[in-house]
């Protein structure tokens, strides 16, 4: 395997998987302009994938991100879908709207999210940052699952998270930090990127003997895409004091790392293609730099195998109105939903 770090850039993983990307198709959330889903389509599709499925809340933007990639390669099939991770009911249509497409999908990127907002809810009445980063993937994923699953072929979950998962584990008492009076938006971020990665560890538990394989990653601080660009500098100050007060000290002391958006998305190609993460113990890896990291430089809430069937026994009771059935066991896998 190629060695990557820090400074790999989009096309360097891109030319060592292009024959993986080759021919794939690729469901991606997130992918405004600007933002790393665009960059990482728009770097993808330089190497044919047959058709990536653009799903934003924002038509319009996805359809100037289609242009895009028909500017890289025209022969790439786009579909734009609408989906609006802030409502379980707009996911919903949006899953049976993906699925009418007829497209076999081989790879989820579950790209899309906000970063430490100050507080509100989903019109479903969760945190949002819990509930956008974390809820809407869950639903939407588990929707498509059986769908996909029943072609009996390899399936890849990338949920992108960050190294903010430090800032706090999911609050399974109180994820809506008591309405909002003991909400603090770094610590409910971190609650939200920890989800993003306990999920993929129970992906990879419940179907990983059914060909899935899931990941999450760490693209890097990236200041000029869109999630970052609303930071100001004492944003980046608010982190290095709620680090040292949490007993991060390296985290403290250490200057910030920048990267640029080819170089953040170059873990998004490693997550989605590379093939070394098709080995069984890597199925549920955390990612950083296009490299697995050691489980033992993450905290426990964000790997604990008993935390993450708590949050998915959490997100299902969460979408409990919505009367979503999810059975994966003995080799059955049903979703019912109305």
């Amino acid at each position: 395997m190629a060695w990557y770090n820090s400074e790999t850039t989009a096309q360097q993983v891109g030319l060592d998987c292009q024959t993986q990307i080759a021919n794939k198709t690729l469901l991606v959330t997130g992918i405004s302009p600007g933002g790393l889903g665009a960059e990482f389509v728009t770097a993808v599709a330089e190497y044919e994938p047959a058709c990536i499925i653009l799903a934003t809340r924002n038509l319009e933007s996805a359809e100037e991100t289609a242009r895009n990639i028909a500017a890289v390669s025209p022969a790439v099939r786009t579909w734009p879908i609408e989906l609006d991770l802030a409502s379980m009911n707009q996911v919903k249509e949006a899953a049976k709207k993906i699925e009418a497409l007829g497209e076999r999908i081989d790879i989820i990127v579950n790209n899309a999210g906000i970063m430490a907002s100050p507080y509100s809810k989903t019109v479903d009445g969760i945190e949002s940052q819990f509930g956008i980063n974390h809820i809407g993937h869950f639903l939407l994923t588990n929707l498509l699952l059986p769908g996909i699953l029943k072609n009996k072929l390899p399936i890849r979950v990338v949920n992108v998270t960050s190294n903010g998962f430090r800032f706090g584990p999911v609050r399974f008492e109180d994820y809506n930090y008591g309405d909002g009076n003991k909400y603090n938006r770094w610590i409910a971020y971190g609650q939200a990127k920890s989800a993003n990665m306990l999920f993929s560890i129970s992906l990879a538990q419940k179907l990983g003997s059914q060909g899935l394989v899931s990941v999450s990653l760490h693209p890097g601080v990236i200041p000029t895409t869109r999630l970052g660009r609303d930071l100001e500098m004492e944003d980046f100050n608010e982190l290095r004091e709620l680090d040292q007060t949490l007993g991060y000290i390296s985290e403290f002391k250490k200057p910030f790392q920048f990267k640029s958006p080819s170089q953040g998305v170059a873990t998004h190609i490693f997550a989605a293609f590379h093939p070394s993460l098709d080995s069984p113990e890597l199925n549920g890896a955390y990612l950083m730099d296009s490299t697995v990291v050691d489980p033992k430089k993450v905290q426990s809430w964000a790997r604990d195998t008993v935390d993450a069937e708590k949050l998915w026994t959490l997100s299902e009771e969460i979408q409990e109105s919505y009367k979503v059935l999810l059975r994966y066991d003995a080799g059955l896998t049903v979703a019912l939903f109305e």
